[in-house]
């Protein structure tokens, strides 16, 4: 999809239980008040997510989509990454739930997310 391209968001690393990324903070992300926009910060949980789940399955070996998403938005995000944790929690026969932490680039926690795929 070339949403999820135009994020730019790369995974860091891989874990046994999810995947760490990071993504750059560019200007045109950012809100008036010059910290990132919470629709923004959603991508990153939903992305990060998806990004859990692949890694489980294998990249390409399952579609999926997300069926529920939930965020927290404890402190404004500025600086220049955010990076993100995925726990992914629960891998089902058909439905994968994963906790994403946010954090800005000084690692304080910022966000967050508890995010529902359906796998199809």
């Amino acid at each position: 999809m070339p949403f999820e391209h135009k994020l730019n968001l790369r995974v860091a690393r891989k874990h046994s239980d999810g995947v760490t990324v990071h993504f750059a903070l560019r200007p045109e992300y950012l809100n008036l008040t010059g910290v990132l926009h919470g629709g923004v910060t959603a991508s990153i949980a939903d992305e990060a997510a998806w990004h859990a789940i692949e890694n489980r399955f294998g990249y390409g070996a399952r579609k999926s989509t997300t069926t529920e998403m939930k965020v927290n938005y404890l402190r404004p995000i500025g600086g220049k990454k955010v990076i993100a944790r995925a726990y992914l929690l629960r891998a089902g026969a058909t439905l994968c739930v994963s906790r994403v932490d946010i954090y800005d680039d000084r690692k304080n926690l910022s966000a967050i997310a508890i995010v529902t795929y359906m796998l199809l």
